[in-house]
């Protein structure tokens, strides 16, 4: 029985990707912060498919279990089966392992594995072509100038589908043709699942071709159809790790085109590298040399300055990040003022006007609202109030071999530069800290805390003596 939704989408990604000269199955290769096979299944779920199959077959378990630990984060919804190549013998066999799924489905809609650059307006407009044709296979096809490595799409005097000709079997006609098959294409399934059983090994690596189901369709009589897209490299496929860049470099640049239009600055975009994930907000500026990663958020307003490392953090409004600074996992509220230099790790949290300066080291703290990290020290394992100031060359001594423990400090603490706190240990409201205190006791509201040694003086020439 047909699903009441019937289209179903099939990702072929069972390939090895022998010239990417790597064990990492090639859909897993990544691009734009997300894997190769991530792109592709998001596009797919644009179209809300009934259900996705991604085959796979090189490393499938890899592959598998890439996707079942990411389904969430990628936001797919629709119903996502495995279906195991064992055999990589070409597109037809892969589709043949691949009935069991696609039967359920009335129509098809075949991708390539290894071509993220595929947007999911492309294919809605195949897919209605498809309808409003009513065709029983649609090839997805593009022209290029250099056609060499393609099958080309030949077509009867009235511009009509007539057959695919593989690179090695054109001759001089055909090697000319500039329109060529992209490997995506749109089935009505019961047809394709028939002339699937007539495939028969081709070539010196005995392959079964998909393109031949389209040679036994047409000889049934039924009808195929071209959809040809306005943008060829949507079809690019990845099959190097010079390819790969190129695909990402083009991916960027679509990324950065659309930041701008939404209002965000951009100084240079050609060095400015933003994931797909990543969401900017207008009238942002980014400077030359930064690298936006994974999920990150930014606001509106904000200055974010050259060279800086942003992975996975939640920048508020109107927020300064001074220049080199590197972050995974920060969280800032609005009108913080970060660096530069500064290094935010997993679980730093600055509240609304908290600043830190040159060379610090935030983890797992809280820096609560108004107060300032000024610069070379380190925080780790920390709760600092509001209206705190921290002296230069402060640092947090959270570890002490085995476990970590928390310092904790109040509002409006002052604290001396060069100060130890050996946590766990809490400063009351208020308190004062003497520069080059090393702090290894609670200090209550209020007090002021000096632990260093008293100041001995030596005469040089005669060190037994002693000068107050």
């Amino acid at each position: 029985m047909v699903a009441k939704n019937d289209l179903c989408v099939l990702v072929l990604a069972g390939g090895k990707g022998t010239r990417m000269k790597s064990d990492l199955p090639k859909p897993l290769h990544h691009i734009c912060g997300s894997q190769i096979l991530a792109h592709i299944l998001k596009t797919a779920q644009g179209l809300k498919p009934a259900a996705i199959g991604v085959l796979t077959g090189h490393r499938a378990e890899l592959v598998q279990e890439t996707v079942q630990n990411n389904i969430q984060n990628w936001d797919i919804k629709s119903p996502v089966d495995f279906i195991l190549q064992k055999e990589l013998t070409g597109s037809g066999t892969a589709a043949k392992c691949s009935v069991p799924f696609m039967k359920k489905y009335g129509q098809i809609l075949i991708l390539a594995g290894d071509a993220p650059l595929i947007k999911t307006q492309t294919l809605k407009a195949l897919i209605q072509k498809h309808k409003q044709t009513k065709a029983v296979c649609t090839v997805f096809t593009v022209n290029i100038d250099n056609p060499k490595g393609y099958g080309r799409i030949v077509k009867d005097s009235k511009d009509a589908f007539q057959k695919i000709v593989e690179e090695s079997e054109t001759d001089s006609k055909t090697a000319n043709i500039k329109e060529v098959n992209s490997g995506m294409y749109i089935f009505d399934t019961a047809q394709l699942i028939k002339v699937l059983k007539l495939l028969k090994p081709q070539g010196p690596k005995k392959e079964y071709y998909l393109t031949d189901a389209l040679a036994f369709l047409k000889q049934k009589g039924l009808k195929v159809e071209v959809f040809n897209a306005a943008d060829f490299k949507e079809a690019m496929g990845i099959n190097s790790k010079k390819q790969l860049a190129e695909a990402a470099k083009i991916m960027q640049a679509e990324i950065n085109d659309n930041l701008m239009a939404q209002g965000v600055t951009l100084i240079d975009p050609a060095s400015t590298h933003i994931d797909a994930m990543a969401t900017i907000g207008a009238d942002t500026i980014i400077y030359p040399g930064c690298f936006i990663k994974g999920n990150t958020v930014i606001g509106a307003g904000c200055t974010i300055g050259p060279n800086c490392w942003i992975e996975a953090s939640i920048i508020s409004d109107n927020c300064r990040v001074k220049s080199g600074c590197y972050f995974t996992g920060a969280k800032l509220a609005q009108n913080c003022e970060i660096g530069p230099y500064a290094h935010l790790r997993p679980g730093a949290v600055f509240e609304e006007g908290a600043k830190a300066g040159n060379f610090t080291e935030i983890k797992k703290s809280i820096i609560g609202k108004g107060s300032k990290v000024p610069h070379l020290t380190y925080i780790g394992d920390a709760e600092i109030g509001q209206k705190v100031n921290i002296g230069a060359g402060s640092i947090t001594c959270n570890y002490d071999g085995i476990s970590k423990y928390k310092t904790i400090i109040e509002d409006n603490v002052f604290v001396g530069s060069n100060t130890n706190f050996v946590a766990p240990v809490r400063v009351g409201r208020g308190a004062k800290i003497g520069a080059g205190s090393t702090i290894t006791q609670d200090i209550p509201s209020g007090f002021l805390a000096i632990a260093r040694a008293r100041q001995v003086n030596l005469d040089r020439k005669n060190k037994t003596k002693k000068r107050k």
